[in-house]
This record gives structure tokens, C-alpha cells and sequence, in this order.
């Protein structure tokens, strides 16, 4: 008996890194979850870690900062709000606080 495949459809599934119970400290939506600005998880709907450890969707975080009333500073620890990252130069502060305000302008809220 000889059997031939017609079509094939491949689904993928993906997770964040994160623990289970983790949920953006600003619209406590979990991470595998939509913040409330986008329609699908995924790459549009990005992390931003802080170096204080509070993780945030992005979009929710970009609303955040551009309050006056935030001060840049953290929605949950209330430091300075500073991206985590892989820095290995003293410059990493001032390139993304260049990059923050980069993608503040790019987003419409």
C-alpha cells in the first residue's frame, strides 16, 4: 500500500521565558497574552525588561513613559525605568534612552 500526502500543515506554538504567573505590571495581562493595544501575541507585542527586573509589554510601557506624570520612572518600583540589556560599554545608557525616545515617536497611541 503506497501513501501519498495531498497537503501538509505545520503548526508551531511559542512561549516567553517567563514564569507561569508572570503579568505586565501595567495592564496585568500575561505574557503569553496580548497587551491591550495588540491583537496577536507575538513579535509585535514585545517584552521590554528593566534592569530593576519589572518586565512590561512594550506598548503598555511606551504609554507609560510618554505620561508626564511617569517621570520615566518604573510603574512598579518607582526607579529610574532603565532598559535590561547585554551593554559592554558606558554608552548603553544614553543609546537607549536614544532608542526609547526612537520608538516613542514611531508609536500612535
Amino acid at each position: 500500500m503506497k501513501v501519498t500526502f495531498k497537503e501538509w500543515n505545520a503548526v508551531a506554538t511559542w512561549r516567553w521565558d517567563m514564569p507561569d504567573d508572570d503579568v505586565c505590571g501595567i495592564c496585568r495581562v500575561q505574557f503569553d497574552g496580548t497587551c491591550p493595544t495588540c491583537k496577536f501575541p507575538g513579535d509585535d507585542c514585545a517584552l521590554l525588561l528593566g534592569k530593576c527586573g519589572h518586565s512590561f509589554h512594550m506598548h503598555c510601557l511606551m504609554t507609560w513613559i510618554q505620561q508626564e506624570a511617569s517621570k520615566g520612572l518604573c510603574p512598579m518600583c518607582r526607579q529610574k525605568f532603565e532598559w535590561k540589556g547585554n551593554e559592554e560599554d558606558g554608552n548603553a545608557t544614553q543609546n537607549t534612552q536614544d532608542t526609547a525616545q526612537d520608538t516613542t515617536q514611531d508609536i500612535q497611541v
